[in-house]
């Protein structure tokens, strides 16, 4: 396969996580921001912008936090590179450069609902229609996931693609629990506190795991339960451990289909070991900031590894 198909493939899906975890990021603050007064509900939206990574994009053109201002800002600015409406049209795009190596019925799920996101982007979205907009943009996710695992045949383009949305998850999915509790939390103060739940009920929700944990756990809202849910639990298909035992899967596949293993194997091997020897207590001796910091950088070895092996070419 040429360099520049496996590229698009690997960023197709890494565009389509990335606007998946917005839309869940902005569907947790709207139902959080509802229940609080004016002063709460600004620092709801602005944790979603943090947690995006948007900040100075956003406070180079807005001095306040409101939820128009927000959930427009990362839907629909033009002037926005990460917007939602920027990365499904670059899912789109990767999905037409690589259209011989994907499916039709998963290139009609990205080109049909690309259509229906554009068409409900061209205005800003009032508040009555945000919820119904965050709820078309996950749905074409699940769509093009169900497309390409029930159509595609498990060779390299699949797997190309599956270590693009793994590599993608497990760095959003660490990059929430980071900014939500150190960065966010005012003080230690606050510990336990109803805004304390407040953020780790927000984390929950924004991996669309709020469910399930409180399945497993009764509902008791405890960060160190959380923590080892989205970080070891590898039932949960957002997980750490879950994204790392599909993107080792995937990657020693590719290596079975080159008959060669990379750095890539190599990085992956390792990580995963580290963290399939770790437990809940480990992680917060070494502290959970700490080791997130690790694990990101650790990933995005992974991922520069992945281009390197296979001659990725934009």
């Amino acid at each position: 396969m040429l360099g520049r198909t496996a590229n698009g493939l690997f960023w197709m899906f890494r565009y389509l996580e990335r606007a998946e975890n917005f839309a869940r990021l902005l569907d947790a603050g709207l139902r959080l921001a509802l229940t609080r007064d004016l002063t709460t509900a600004e620092e709801e939206w602005r944790s979603v912008i943090e947690t995006a990574g948007q900040r100075q994009s956003y406070e180079a053109k807005h001095a306040t936090y409101t939820g128009m201002q927000v959930w427009n800002f990362m839907l629909r600015d033009k002037e926005n590179p990460s917007s939602i409406l920027f990365m499904f049209g670059q899912v789109r795009q990767n999905a037409r450069l690589a259209r011989n190596a994907i499916s039709s019925e998963l290139w009609e799920a990205i080109n049909t609902n690309w259509l229906e996101i554009d068409e409900q982007l061209k205005e800003p979205v009032a508040e009555n229609r945000v919820l119904e907009t965050v709820a078309t943009i996950r749905r074409a996710g699940t769509l093009a996931h169900g497309a390409m695992a029930g159509s595609m045949i498990r060779e390299e383009p699949y797997h190309f693609g599956r270590c693009g949305t793994f590599i993608e998850r497990a760095d959003s999915i660490a990059r929430i629990l980071d900014m939500k509790y150190y960065l966010l939390l005012p003080s230690l103060s606050y510990v336990g506190s109803s805004l304390d739940t407040g953020q780790w009920d927000q984390v929950l929700r924004s991996v669309s795991g709020d469910r399930a944990y409180r399945w497993i756990n009764a509902a008791r809202i405890d960060a160190r339960r959380i923590c080892e849910f989205l970080i070891l639990d590898d039932r949960f298909p957002r997980s750490l451990a879950y994204c790392y035992t599909l993107l080792r899967e995937n990657l020693a596949a590719l290596a079975q289909l080159h008959g060669a293993e990379g750095e890539s194997n190599a990085l992956m091997r390792s990580a995963d070991q580290r963290l399939a020897d770790l437990t809940i207590d480990d992680i917060f001796d070494q502290g959970l900031h700490e080791f997130l910091i690790e694990f990101t950088g650790k990933n995005a070895a992974i991922a520069s590894a992945i281009s390197d092996d296979y001659r990725f070419l934009a």
